[in-house]
């Protein structure tokens, strides 16, 4: 086996850490299974397990990947999801920092376009929907608009990005 030490600490002109292939194909390897073991990452990408628990390790101080167990919100009692989109009066960041805060959402994206911010709210129900909007998220200083997006069905849902 090629027993290459992890590159060494690495990063482009924006400050973000450069990722080699051999790190990204440690990735896809977790993305396809978060609990493949290391020594059969290692043989799928050249590397010796040690290697890889080293990469692995490194990858996550980064912030570049997390391993997290991701679940069907459905199966486990969240029955409503929605994409609202917000528009901000002022400064964005108080709003962002005060919805990033909020347990039901999982995601927050400033954005150039229709909205200033959208993000992803994991309810129980429509009733609990309705109270997140009403009562959370439009009473924030600075929120102008909202628009929901309620999901119907979820048709794909992947956390494959950013290695092809």
């Amino acid at each position: 086996m090629n027993d290459v030490a992890p590159p060494r600490n690495s990063h482009d002109r924006t400050g973000t850490p450069s990722i080699d292939s051999v790190s990204l194909a440690i990735i896809e390897q977790l993305q396809e299974d978060g609990r493949r073991p290391y020594a059969a990452i290692g043989k799928a990408v050249g590397l010796s397990e040690a290697a890889v628990r080293q990469r692995v390790q490194k990858l996550l101080d980064q912030g570049v990947m997390q391993i997290v167990a991701v679940t069907d919100p459905l199966t486990v009692g969240f029955r409503r999801q929605a994409m609202v989109g917000i528009n901000v009066e002022g400064d964005l960041d108080p709003v962002a920092d005060a919805l990033t805060a909020m347990e039901e959402v999982e995601y927050v994206v400033m954005t150039a376009g229709s909205f200033d911010l959208l993000i992803e709210i994991v309810c129980e129900d429509d009733d609990h929907l309705l109270e997140m909007i009403n009562k959370h998220i439009r009473t924030l200083p600075g929120v102008r608009t909202t628009e929901s997006f309620v999901y119907l069905k979820l048709r794909k849902q992947t956390y494959t990005w950013g290695t092809r």
